[in-house]
């Protein structure tokens, strides 16, 4: 089990999360659980990508997300003529006046910030997509056989719109899974969208107080990753994501859900099992909570497998989302373990 965060550095994250909030909440009308998952992604060193439809502020959050955090912003407009040098950047002829001399020389592009918004991801053809998500793995581009570390920390924020999708060139399941979590922004309620329109007369006249810097996010990230996992906890992650896998066969005694067997074509590898544990840690630890429970697996669920589900003909004739399927799976999948030993486990941290 991972050595247990001090209470002081509990309180110093939560003191944060409360003041970015508050800062990102003096541009941002409501949109409460995407700012938390968002915030949530940035603190565990994930990349995140959120779809919904136009005019719902996703880039306004994300570059006011920057501001508050006081890092380097920058926006990539992808289009379907942007080339993987149009991010990474490109080599070009340096001459040097004294000498006459000529050489090359490397001119950064927009992915060297700490936070890069890639807008309408799913609008270029895969060639720059691969450039700009080998980037997010590797944290590292090469140009020309040379190596250029990013900024650290890096993040990469992406959008989707969901309605037009002609001329796209939609992200493969292999590339969705490098990031964190899919999030999804709906439309604000009544109350929220006429704060907006009131608030229309003194947009961008807002002043943002910076509440973290880098130093302060590698504390923070630092903080999750210490957060303590109880055993039963992990097991129970892992039989969410395991049932997920149709092809292989179910745990002994555990039953898989029918609409999963029913609906789903592929399910979610390994690393959806560790961001699942990793976002519990961080929906733990902003809740005020010491210790990681079932319950912030669940939370955090939807975000974390939604866009590593792969469903089939039938769910989409019958309309059925991945949302659909992991709410199958939180209410059908046992949250205690099978065992004796994970029973006593649990009995041990609920004393």
């Amino acid at each position: 089990m991972d050595q247990a965060p001090l209470p002081e550095a509990i309180r110093d994250v939560q003191t944060s999360f409360a003041r970015l909030k508050e800062e990102i909440h003096k541009v941002i009308v409501g949109q409460d659980a995407v700012v938390d998952q968002m915030l949530m992604a940035i603190f565990c060193r994930g990349h995140v990508v959120v779809v919904g439809v136009p005019g719902l502020a996703k880039t306004l959050l994300i570059s006011t997300i920057a501001r508050t955090l006081n890092l380097g912003f920058s926006r990539i407009q992808f289009t379907p003529d942007l080339m993987p040098s149009d991010i990474t950047g490109t080599e070009v002829i340096q001459e040097d006046k004294a000498s006459g001399t000529r050489q090359l020389q490397f001119v950064k592009g927009p992915i060297f910030s700490n936070v890069v918004l890639a807008d309408e991801i799913n609008r270029t053809p895969p060639k720059t997509q691969a450039a700009l998500l080998e980037a997010m793995q590797e944290r590292q581009v090469t140009v020309g056989g040379q190596r250029y570390g990013l900024p650290s920390p890096f993040f990469v924020l992406a959008t989707q719109n969901p309605i037009e999708q002609e001329g796209t060139y939609p992200l493969p399941e292999a590339q969705l899974d490098r990031f964190m979590f899919m999030i999804q922004i709906g439309y604000p309620t009544a109350a929220e969208e006429l704060e907006i329109v009131r608030r229309q007369s003194t947009r961008g006249k807002e002043t943002i107080v910076p509440v973290l810097d880098e130093v302060g996010i590698k504390r923070v990230q630092e903080t999750v990753r210490e957060m303590p996992v109880a055993d039963h906890v992990i097991s129970y992650a892992l039989r969410l994501v395991r049932a997920t896998r149709i092809k292989e066969p179910m745990d002994l005694g555990l039953k898989r859900p029918q609409k999963i067997s029913e609906y789903l074509a592929w399910g979610a590898g390994p690393r959806a099992s560790e961001n699942l544990v990793l976002a519990a840690k961080a929906a733990a630890l902003l809740g005020g909570s010491t210790h990681v429970t079932p319950e912030h697996v669940k939370a955090i669920a939807k975000p974390v497998l939604r866009h590593r589900l792969l469903v089939n003909f039938n769910a989409e004739a019958d309309q059925i989302t991945t949302d659909d399927l992991v709410d199958s799976l939180l209410n059908e999948v046992p949250v205690e373990g099978l065992t004796p030993a994970d029973r006593r486990k649990m009995e041990e941290v609920l004393r």
